[in-house]
């Protein structure tokens, strides 16, 4: 008999929450960047659908933002976010104000992240500059109390990433904003948080806090899970 991963994840695990804030904005069509950020997305889905354990269910919610929020992927168990998953098309401004507002109402759905989860990783990745106010929008999420205890990792994509900003959002000395100049630098970062979450979901402690991701990962970096 065949056994997919989804057998392996008894009604009792608890949900470890994975979300990813995507910047699909115009500029993320120059130098193939939204292309590799699509494989990088693929590929964490891919490694984490096929984690298994009784104890530990990753759940993946998504936001992609690009003029609007064009893609919406509400938390649920890597392998069925691996079946929902669509590639991104780039357009548009960088609406990071609405992002992070939308970002804070899914946090805090009891009916998607419930009450027993560990605490949440927030991964975002951006190019550019918030084409909205962003200010108290992010105030506001990182006020909410799983934001605040949530693992927040960034990465900025090129010369224009506003670094400042992001590193509002990750607002941890101990862990500074993934910078990358080049598309393939993506796939670094993501095959960064795959182990960091993979490790999580495997330890005796999911709750705890990990390692900083390290300032850069070679292309020859070989990354166990």
């Amino acid at each position: 008999m065949n056994l997919s991963p989804k057998d392996f994840t008894l009604p009792d695990a608890r949900p470890l929450p994975l979300l990813l804030l995507l910047d699909a904005s115009g500029s993320m069509a120059e130098h193939g960047k939204i292309q590799a950020l699509n494989n990088a997305v693929q590929d964490l889905l891919t490694t984490l659908a096929n984690e298994k354990s009784h104890r530990v269910s990753v759940h993946v919610g998504a936001l992609a933002f690009g003029g609007d929020l064009r893609f919406h992927l509400n938390p649920m168990p890597a392998h069925q976010a691996l079946t929902a998953w669509r590639p991104l098309n780039a357009a548009g401004r960088t609406p990071m104000g609405a992002t992070f507002e939308a970002c804070h109402k899914m946090l805090e759905d009891r009916s998607l992240i419930p009450s027993r989860s560990y605490r949440p990783t927030l991964v975002l990745v951006s190019d550019g500059v918030p084409t909205d106010a962003w200010e108290a929008p992010l105030s506001g999420l990182l006020q909410s109390p799983r934001a605040a205890k949530a693992t927040r990792l960034a990465m900025g994509i090129g010369p224009d990433a506003d670094t400042v900003m992001l590193a509002r959002f990750v607002q941890n000395p101990e862990i500074p904003v993934f910078n990358g100049s080049q598309a393939s630098e993506i796939t670094r970062f993501f095959r960064w948080v795959t182990m960091s979450v993979v490790a999580r979901s495997r330890s005796a402690t999911p709750d705890q806090v990990l390692p900083p991701p390290p300032p850069s990962l070679d292309d020859d970096d070989q990354i166990h899970y």
